[in-house]
């Protein structure tokens, strides 16, 4: 269920060390991780587990905590991707227990082009640096330099100052409304969302849990593609996206080429979501479907 930037790095580095990517599978259009056969996958060959926290595609939230900790007790690396909860529930990094956390700023009302990579300290302190430049020097020889300790260490550079600043208040933003309310309205949002598209009379293909999803439903309307359901519901004054949200293992998973999906957020309310059915409704009759 990655997100193609949970993919595609882990693949040039397989192609530059020979390593080799294996993925977790899932349970079908629910969408859940199939916890089952976690031992078995977490082997001593396995260096890096890397995992989204919440999937963009289908709602799923991942039971982060539980998998960090067992993945640490086999001696393996953990690497969450928080692109899509660090502005929507309280993430603490202690409390999920892994190595690193990834999330960036446009996907919390901050700036683009700017986000964050949190590193356990003990990790972060055995790394050498990846890039140099200013600011990471402790001290130049003519040979050999030396480098200042974590995080220091890995912003060579003038960093994106104006970026941080943006990231910053926007955080800022969020606290004040509450990251336990936001993370509350979306799940009340997409519940009831989920359970709206449920109640239509019409054959629609609904993706992730049934409960406990995050503030998104993906669907599909039976003999009407994703991009038209899109295009349709733009007229109508519902912004939908539909594709493949950068996630074609995904797709190809669940045997379709894209999906229409709807995301919800801290300004949209139980009434945006009766007129998306409206308009869905809407979208049937347009197609006779």
């Amino acid at each position: 269920m990655e997100h193609h930037s949970n993919i595609v790095p882990w693949q040039l580095l397989a192609e530059r060390t020979g390593a080799k990517l294996l993925f977790f599978p899932i349970t079908g259009d629910i969408g859940l991780l199939d916890m089952s056969h976690l031992d078995e996958w977490l082997t001593k060959e396995v260096k890096l587990f890397a995992l989204t926290h919440i999937s963009n595609s289908l709602g799923t939230i991942n039971p982060v905590a539980e998998i960090c900790a067992r993945a640490r007790q086999a001696g393996i690396t953990t690497l969450v991707d928080a692109a899509q909860s660090a502005g929507h529930r309280p993430v603490d990094v202690q409390e999920i227990g892994c190595d690193f956390l990834v999330f960036s700023g446009h996907k919390m009302c901050g700036p683009t082009g700017i986000g964050a990579l949190y590193g356990r300290q003990e990790v972060l302190e055995a790394m050498p640096p990846y890039q140099g430049g200013g600011e990471m020097i402790l001290n130049v020889d003519f040979h050999k330099s030396t480098w200042k300790l974590p995080p220091h260490r890995f912003e060579a550079g003038t960093p994106d100052i104006s970026g941080v600043v943006g990231l910053h208040a926007a955080m800022d933003y969020l606290d004040k409304i509450g990251r336990d309310n936001i993370a509350r309205h979306d799940q009340e949002l997409g519940a009831y969302a989920y359970a709206k598209l449920s109640q239509m009379k019409c054959d629609i293909r609904l993706f992730g849990p049934h409960i406990g999803r995050a503030g998104l439903v993906s669907f599909l309307l039976k003999d009407i593609h994703a991009h038209d359901v899109v295009t349709v519901a733009d007229q109508g004054g519902v912004a939908l996206r539909g594709g493949h949200h950068c996630n074609q293992p995904l797709m190809r998973k669940l045997g379709v080429e894209s999906t229409a999906r709807a995301s919800f957020y801290f300004y949209n309310t139980t009434e945006e979501i009766d007129r998306f059915i409206e308009v869905l409704g809407e979208i049937q009759k347009f197609f006779g479907s």
